[in-house]
């Protein structure tokens, strides 16, 4: 009798007369008799040609394959979809970024459900597929591997696209010429590879790393390169491993994993996106954490990363020095790492890092622990009669530490950003943009379009925004998003008028409009529920399932 204790889900398909009809549709797509007694591990690519950020996937996912079956197993390559969020950004089509990643999840979770795959691979280079693929282990909970796709390669003089869009703002203050931007446009995204800052992709690569789904350095490779496509196959090799060793993902992903990769992210500088994603991932694993988390555990954990947008460097510099591997063995001997944290390699986290050497004498990039950036993080939680479920702040203390101006309101991102662009924004004003949250988007939007030319018209240290929707890993200058409750939801920022004083105060962690709550009161009384953007399709849908972004914006929540 076969063996089955490493088949758990495949022999329920191909085993016995009763599946003869399963195995006569597997010969044609590559099976043979022998494989039907291997353990079947599902290659989920996120290749298209929508966006750099994928183009090159195609092949990442073959040599997973070619790493699992070389390791005993039986390959099964299939697809999901991606967007692009650089190239949706600032149109309506943004509003299915965040929406794509509740289908990539759902889609990964489906296939490899219905096919009966032991375990699997995701591979996800932009940044929706990649929280995607982890909320679809988490979900799952079979023996699974996350890839990151990698990062590009700058482009001309260091530039990449967050230098374009900081190009239309000078452009629009007069600063930089019809020429100038067309060299930009065309000299800052120079092949494959995820945008090369410390942007959501970077970071969320960082996150899974260091929540310790993917491979030792996988987050620290660029797109192109031997080094991508070798860890690419280790994960399919490392799969049968995890199949082997009975590991599976709820054996990795523990409160203190998170507590790991909310770490990295903040020594990281990384983006505001990853508190979204880190919930939604801790939601599908069952693990309980809360916006609160980050506020507990950023008390203790400095930057030390001088990386784009705030900072200097790109990936491809980090990379160059050893990647993050020197910086969490540094946390790690500091004490604000859990080593006891097991990861897909069937080692936990300190034995992984037990050979790192560190950083190279004289860079830098990442600074020492002695000498932070800032002495704690720059993801602030913020509270107050503006936000009184929770909002997060990108402050890496370049903008300040408090701001205090007048509102300045939009309904939707293109009217601020038409306003920004013929100057009727000014210093001193919070430019607050509302109905963008999850529900009332619907999908959360992200507002690199408006902070790149707050930016470019050189206004950061003037000006703040504020909204319920949220930040591209690109964005920086004084910003706060994720506000709730939503505007749609009836939340205080519906309630804003022009000419009312806000103030942000990232020290007490608080934000609050300047007039009474009885104020609040009556102008709760007179606000009417907008008609929702989409009434049909997966906008709709989406909208109806929803939670808010305090709570990771899931549609799958009880």
């Amino acid at each position: 009798m076969t063996d089955t204790s490493k088949r758990p889900y495949s022999s329920i398909v191909v085993d016995g007369v009763a599946q003869a009809p399963s195995r006569a549709m597997l010969y044609p797509v590559g099976f043979t008799e022998a494989d039907f007694a291997k353990p079947q591990v599902g290659i989920a690519s996120t290749w298209s040609m929508v966006t750099p950020c994928n183009m090159h996937i195609n092949t990442l996912a073959e040599a997973a394959s070619m790493g699992a079956d070389e390791a005993g197993g039986k390959s099964v390559l299939f697809n999901t979809i991606t967007v692009s969020d650089g190239i949706s950004m600032g149109t309506p089509g943004m509003r299915y970024s965040l929406v794509s990643r509740e289908v990539i999840a759902d889609s990964i979770e489906t296939v490899v459900g219905a096919q009966g795959f032991d375990g699997f691979v995701a591979i996800g280079g932009c940044d929706k597929n990649m929280p995607a693929c982890a909320m679809a282990i988490a979900r799952l909970n079979r023996p699974a591997v996350f890839v990151y796709g990698g990062t590009i390669q700058p482009g001309k003089e260091r530039r990449d696209i967050v230098s374009v869009f900081e190009a239309v703002g000078g452009h629009a203050a007069g600063k930089v010429s019809d020429i100038e931007l067309k060299d930009v446009e065309a000299t800052s995204i120079p092949g494959p590879g995820s945008c090369g800052g410390m942007y959501t992709a970077n970071t969320m690569a960082s996150a899974i790393e260091a929540l310790g789904l993917s491979l030792p350095n996988s987050s620290a490779q660029e797109a192109i390169s031997e080094a991508k496509r070798q860890d690419s196959y280790d994960a399919g090799a490392a799969v049968l491993n995890l199949i082997e060793l009975g590991i599976k993902p709820s054996d990795i992903l523990s409160m203190e994993a998170f507590e790991n990769a909310i770490t990295t992210v903040i020594a990281l500088e990384g983006s505001t996106n990853a508190v979204l994603h880190l919930l939604a991932i801790a939601h599908a694993a069952g693990i309980p954490l809360s916006i609160d988390d980050f506020t507990r555990i950023g008390k203790r954990v400095p930057v030390l990363a001088d990386m784009r947008p705030a900072g200097q460097y790109s990936m491809s510099e980090l990379i160059a020095i050893g990647g993050i591997q020197p910086l969490m063995k540094t946390l790690l001997d500091a004490g604000l790492l859990h080593g006891d944290c097991l990861t897909v390699t069937g080692k936990t986290l300190a034995e992984n890092l037990a050979d790192v050497a560190p950083y190279p004498a004289g860079q830098q990039i990442i600074r020492p622990l002695k000498d932070p950036v800032k002495k704690d993080s720059h993801l602030v939680i913020l509270y107050g009669n503006l936000a009184p479920q929770g909002a997060v702040a990108k402050i890496t203390g370049h903008e300040g530490l408090t701001f205090t101006g007048t509102a300045k309101c939009y309904h939707g991102e293109e009217a601020a950003m038409a306003a920004i662009m013929d100057g009727s924004v000014d210093k001193g004003d919070v430019v607050v943009v509302r109905y963008e949250g999850p529900r009332g988007g619907p999908g959360m939007r992200e507002m690199l379009s408006p902070t790149s030319a707050i930016n470019g018209r050189g206004l950061s240290q003037d000006v703040a925004l504020i909204t319920d929707g949220r930040f591209s890993g690109g964005s920086h200058g004084f910003v706060i998003g994720h506000i709730t409750p939503e505007a749609f939801d009836g939340g205080p920022i519906a309630l804003v008028e022009d000419g009312d004083q806000i103030t942000i105060d990232a020290e007490a962690r608080t934000m609050s409009i300047g007039v009474s709550d009885e104020v609040l009161g009556a102008r709760g009384d007179a606000w009417r529920q907008p008609a929702p953007y989409a009434t049909r399709g997966a906008l709709a849908k989406y909208a109806r399932l929803v939670s808010s972004a305090s709570e990771g914006a899931v549609t799958d929540k009880n």
